[in-house]
């Protein structure tokens, strides 16, 4: 089995917990992926904390790539121009490259004109400085991640396990993934159009909580939920769980289960032989054609286009 080649590239004032991500999770994918880490000149990186990280591989790991992953920098290190030996080192990385940026990695890429005319994201909070600085690049600051192959770009922190997951998925399978996520103790999967900033995470203290009604929905997918339902499970009024919901999660109650939905028929597209109408049925969609036109919204492909992905990659 041949093990795809991943090299993070660590510049000056890197964040060390993003810096290390790729190989945690990557990692953990039972030998698929060998993750090197590398500088600009193979000499020791200062990190945004009070401690530095010595790498072993310098600029020439990044010919050898099949992907790369730029690690976020301190905002106050961010500029509209890379520096040349920066721009040296990203002249290594051979076309067609898989080029993943977590947080403000993003930058980097956008700087050295690698975003031009593609759809990026970042960590939302520099979005606006982004948006002045690059205006050539489509920022959409509101997800958690966006796949512009064969550029990857996902917004701050966690968010780079999710991309880092997003890239097991693609190569490997959802089994490969979620057993990832598991070893790493993170949620399997979240969608890559997700809100990236919720204005209300954990609820206020004594408001009840929709987590359990989230859990019970889960387990009933294949049933026609409504608000009503969930609300009555809640104890809520209609208009109290929605609210709430939104201040949890980020989304409306009706998006959130077609999203749940749409993972749900991900996986099973990517693990069993069922037929889309089955499928169907089993995640709560009417009909196979109301799941085709949800997976196209959500992804831009059919049932079968995605099915034949993951069983060319299995």
């Amino acid at each position: 089995m041949r093990r795809e080649r991943v090299v993070v590239l660590a510049l000056d004032r890197v964040y060390p917990f993003e810096l290390g991500i790729p190989s945690r999770i990557l990692g953990a994918a039972d030998g698929r992926y060998e993750v090197l880490t590398c500088s600009v000149d193979g000499r020791p990186v200062r990190t945004n904390a009070d401690f530095g990280v010595t790498v072993e591989h310098g600029p020439e790991a990044l010919a050898t790539a099949d992907t790369v992953v730029i690690a976020p920098v301190a905002p106050s290190h961010l500029a509209d121009e890379v520096s040349d030996d920066v721009l040296a080192a990203l002249a290594l990385i051979r076309p067609g490259t898989r080029i993943v940026s977590i947080c403000t990695g993003a930058f980097v890429l956008a700087a050295a004109g690698l975003l031009d005319g593609r759809r990026a994201t970042t960590h939302w909070q520099v979005a606006d400085r982004f948006r002045h600085m690059f205006p050539r690049v489509d920022l959409d600051p509101d997800v958690l991640f966006v796949d512009d192959h064969p550029f990857l770009t996902s917004a701050g922190a966690a968010s780079g396990v999710d991309i880092c997951l997003h890239l097991v998925r693609k190569d490997h399978g959802s089994r490969l993934a979620n057993s990832v996520a598991r070893r790493c103790v993170v949620p399997p999967f979240r969608d890559g159009g997700q809100a990236q900033y919720i204005e209300q995470p954990v609820p206020e203290q004594g408001a009840a909580s929709t987590a359990a009604t989230r859990a019970w929905a889960l387990e009933r997918l294949d049933e026609p939920l409504t608000l009503a339902d969930l609300s009555g499970h809640a104890r809520m009024s209609q208009r109290t769980f929605a609210r709430r919901f939104h201040d949890e999660v980020g989304l409306s109650p009706g998006r959130w289960l077609i999203q749940q939905r749409v993972v749900r028929a991900r996986h099973l597209l990517e693990s069993s032989d069922l037929t889309v109408d089955q499928i169907a049925g089993r995640v709560g969609f009417a009909t196979g054609a109301s799941l085709r036109q949800h997976l196209n919204a959500a992804i831009g492909v059919s049932p079968q286009a995605y099915r034949r992905t993951f069983q060319t990659a299995r």
